[in-house]
This record gives structure tokens, C-alpha cells and sequence, in this order.
């Protein structure tokens, strides 16, 4: 990394807490990080930009539930780089103390995301549900209370990291569900280009994508032509949708954030953004990054 980190490992934030699908996604996309668990969203960020952090992954998008908002405004607010995504399979089971069976569980703890994603399964009993700030994080509390009677949902690979057992695997909903993450940098070139220069060679050899966030103006067609600056060259948009414009101090006023399959060097999308800043209030670019790879 910079300055006096050149020799060590980049420090990497996430949140929860060791076996959280977040610490997976930091492990899939460095080539050896010092994962740091933090407490929040807000702090991942609040660490990366302080310098307590060299980078820092956060969810943004879950292939079920859809987007997590919170870190989206947070990008915004922050603006702090996008320098690559993580494609993490989310793979569920339930967790309890050793000789736990699924007939002696009658409390499950999780994040409400996770839950939500074991619904049928958690249906097919008259369990009591609840939430958790995070899925490792639930089956830490059970560990450390010794709570008999008790289950987590979260990954199989915490089990081990906590002395439980799997009493049931594979309670996702579908096979194919998976949770997209972000990695962030500082800003500034050369913060940027340590965190890719740290980052496994798998993670980086997809195809250019760029995220980025406009405001259009309050006119008819405004939209249709933004929007047709992309369509008119060709250049898929893979993402698209609204968020409240919560510093524009108005009611009923929207960002729209954008995923283009494309590299604002690539001349036809440099001439799309030209013309997307003719019709627009405001085009912020969060980062150009390789996609993800999906195994």
C-alpha cells in the first residue's frame, strides 16, 4: 500500500463479524487482506476515508431482496471510489450448540436480509424469530451465551469459528442467490491503484463497468433523453433506479443510479456522458471497475 504500509497487508473493512459473508467477499477479492470486522456501514466508510482502513466492502445489491439503499446514500455521501465489485453465492444453514436437534430449537436469531432468505424454511416450524445485526454476529451470540434452545442462520463456515454444529444446510430460498459487493478506496489516484494493485488477479479480469449518479431536470422528456444518450450508442445500462435527492433540500426530487456496461474512455461512452451533462442537473461518476466473476 502507500507510504509507510507498502510492506504489510492491505487492511480491509467490513461489517459483522468473522464468518459474515462480507469478510467472505474482502477474502475473494484481495490476494491476502487483513479483514477488519467493524460495527456499521457508516463506520466501513467513516474508516476508509480517516485512513484507519486501506479499502473497505460493503453490500450493495442482493440478487432476492434487491438493493441495500443505505450503503447507495452512503456512496453518495461519501463519494469515495468504487475500485471493484465481489459476486458472494449466499449459501444459508441453521447453527446451534453441539446436540442442538432441529425438534429441541425454538428461538432463531439472523439478520433480517437473511431471514427473509430462509422463509420458507423458517415457516415450516412455529420457531420465534430475531433479528441481528449480522448473520456471524447471531451465531457468536449463541456461542457465547451458551444458549440452549437457540439457532443462527448464517453461512456453514462459521460453525467452526464458534464451536456450533450445522443442524440444517442449504435453507436459502433458490440455489442461485447471491450478494453483490463494493470495494472502496480513498480518493486520489494513488490510493486507487494500491487497492487494485492488492486485489486477487481473478477479481480484476472482467470487463469494464461504471457506476454512476445523475439528476435530471424537471422538464418533460428529461429522462427519456438522458437515458436515450446510452441507448442510442448502444451501451447497455445493467442497473437502473431512484433514490430520494435528500441534499437537493425539495420534495419529490430523485437521483438516478446508472451501471453501464461500458468505460468512459471508450469514445462512444465519453460522447454519451458529454451528452448526458447537456440535459442533466448533476452526472457524478462513482467509479469504473472490472465486473465480477460469478463461479
Amino acid at each position: 500500500m502507500t507510504g509507510d504500509r507498502t510492506s504489510r497487508r492491505p487492511v480491509v473493512g467490513y461489517t459483522g463479524e468473522p464468518g459474515a459473508f462480507a469478510e467472505e467477499a474482502v477474502l475473494r477479492f484481495f490476494a491476502a487482506p487483513e479483514a477488519r470486522a467493524l460495527s456499521s456501514f457508516r463506520a466501513v466508510f467513516e474508516a476508509v476515508r480517516e485512513g484507519g482502513a486501506d479499502a473497505g466492502v460493503v453490500p450493495v445489491e442482493s440478487s432476492l431482496l434487491g438493493t441495500i439503499r443505505e450503503n447507495l446514500d452512503l456512496l453518495y455521501e461519501f463519494g469515495l471510489p468504487i475500485v471493484g465489485e465481489v459476486s458472494v453465492p449466499v449459501r444459508l444453514a441453521l447453527l446451534a450448540l453441539p446436540g442442538e436437534r432441529l425438534e429441541t430449537i425454538d428461538r432463531v436469531y439472523s439478520i433480517a436480509a437473511a431471514l427473509a432468505q430462509a422463509d420458507e424454511f423458517l415457516r415450516s416450524r412455529p420457531w420465534t424469530i430475531q433479528t441481528t445485526y449480522n448473520t456471524a454476529g447471531a451465531a457468536k451470540q449463541v456461542a457465547e451465551r451458551g444458549e440452549r434452545g437457540a439457532a443462527a442462520v448464517a453461512s456453514a463456515r462459521v460453525a467452526p469459528i464458534y464451536g456450533l454444529e450445522v443442524v440444517a444446510d442449504g435453507i436459502q430460498s433458490g440455489d442461485d442467490n447471491r450478494t453483490r459487493f463494493a470495494v472502496i478506496a480513498r480518493t486520489g489516484a494513488e490510493a486507487v491503484a494500491a487497492v487494485r494493485a492488492a486485489a486477487s488477479p481473478v477479481a480484476v479480469a472482467g470487463p469494464p463497468k461504471t457506476t454512476l449518479v445523475f439528476a435530471v431536470r424537471n422538464v418533460p422528456g428529461s429522462l427519456h433523453r438522458s437515458l436515450g444518450a446510452f441507448a442510442s450508442r448502444g451501451i447497455n445500462l445493467s442497473r437502473l433506479e431512484s433514490r430520494p435527492w435528500a441534499d437537493r433540500g425539495s420534495r419529490w426530487e430523485y437521483l438516478f443510479w446508472v451501471d453501464l456496461d461500458a468505460d468512459p474512455i471508450d469514445v462512444a461512452c465519453a460522447a454519451a456522458l458529454d451528452e448526458l451533462g447537456r440535459e442533466t442537473e448533476l452526472v457524478r461518476i462513482l467509479g469504473t471497475y472490472p465486473r465480477a466473476p460469478e463461479d
